[in-house]
């Protein structure tokens, strides 16, 4: 995936992410995705240089731990997967 087709997706995960804010009605899922939300604008602000840290495989595996940690839920891969991209983006800053 080109940076230019990796930008896209994070900014059509976004788009995505503001329609199901204002179609949810339980709290509790709205404000995961407000989160998720948040996740995905600061990727988007950070973008390219959050991906030239760390790669696929580190963020995949990473990913995979936090799903396990959250007991393996279905439907918040993405979450999932932006949250581990911060984590090793910010690990790798703190040691540079």
């Amino acid at each position: 995936m080109s940076l230019t087709q990796a930008r896209q997706e994070l900014e059509r995960k976004l788009a995505q992410t503001n329609r199901l804010v204002s179609l949810v009605s339980d709290p509790t899922t709205s404000r995961s995705l407000m989160e998720l939300r948040e996740e995905l604008a600061e990727a988007i602000r950070t973008f390219p240089s959050r991906r030239e840290t760390i790669s696929e495989d580190e963020v995949r595996a990473r990913a995979h731990d936090i799903w396990e940690q959250h007991g393996c839920p279905h439907g918040r891969d993405q979450e999932f997967w932006v949250r581990a991209e911060r984590e090793l983006v910010e690990t790798a800053q703190d040691h540079s």
